[in-house]
């Protein structure tokens, strides 16, 4: 079956790759920032967690976190919104509420809710950007972090005044902080993104670094592309 890829996307891919901007954004806001680890987390829980996290374009965020070690499953998807407007042609207009999102199903064994927070936060989005990331634009890729918990609540607005006290960030901090009434599976074409298609210009410019600077920032906590694919086999 062919792919429909994003129109808009293949666009802004390919005026980037010829030295020009989508909706006269710069693609690289700034450079990476290794936010501290959080002096609050989440308490130990036993068996799957999920976290739900938005941070610009789905595909970088879930290949972002596909790469993180603890991670069992990653799923691109629409939250913020309503289920009759969950969809990327109607996401897309930045009416709905929604915003791209990715649900990230881990092991707290393994790695802690604060660590996938640190992580989001140094790597995948830069949360001092209101309603864009890269070159989009609109509030469906506005910083988010949507909580399932009260836990997660408290553990997310703490880790954000910490990083806003400690001023690691040159500007305020405007990720949104909201419950999460509901997570909706994006269309099939959008999961696995990245790693299906690698060369795609969008992905290339835009996500691929975000990947190289969570081995290079976090290298203990960084699962190569092999041990991805191997969690998708089983």
């Amino acid at each position: 079956m062919r792919i429909r890829l994003p129109r808009l996307r293949l666009l802004a891919g390919l005026m980037l790759a010829a030295g020009t901007t989508a909706c006269g954004v710069v693609a690289a806001d700034s450079a990476p920032v290794t936010a501290p680890a959080p002096t609050l987390d989440a308490a130990p829980a036993q068996g799957e967690q999920i976290a739900v996290f938005a941070g610009g374009c789905f595909w970088g965020v879930e290949s972002v976190f596909e790469h993180v070690k603890g991670v069992k499953k990653v799923w691109s998807g629409y939250a913020g919104g309503d289920a009759a407007t969950a969809s990327y042609e109607q996401v897309s207009g930045g009416n709905t509420g929604h915003a791209e999102s990715v649900k990230v199903v881990y092991d707290p064994a393994k790695v802690s809710y604060g660590k996938l927070l640190q992580v989001f936060f140094s790597v995948a989005t830069n949360p001092t950007l209101l309603n864009r990331q890269g070159p989009d634009t609109g509030t469906q890729y506005r910083s988010a972090i949507f909580y399932g918990s009260d836990e997660q609540k408290r553990v997310a607005t703490a880790y954000i005044a910490q990083l806003d006290q400690a001023h690691v960030f040159r500007a305020p901090i405007v990720t949104q902080v909201a419950p999460l009434k509901a997570f909706y599976m994006a269309e099939a074409y959008h999961q696995d993104f990245a790693r299906l298609h690698p060369d795609y210009p969008y992905i290339v410019i835009n996500d691929a670094p975000k990947v190289r600077h969570l081995k290079e920032l976090f290298p203990a906590e960084y699962k190569p592309e092999q041990s991805v694919v191997d969690v998708r086999l089983h």
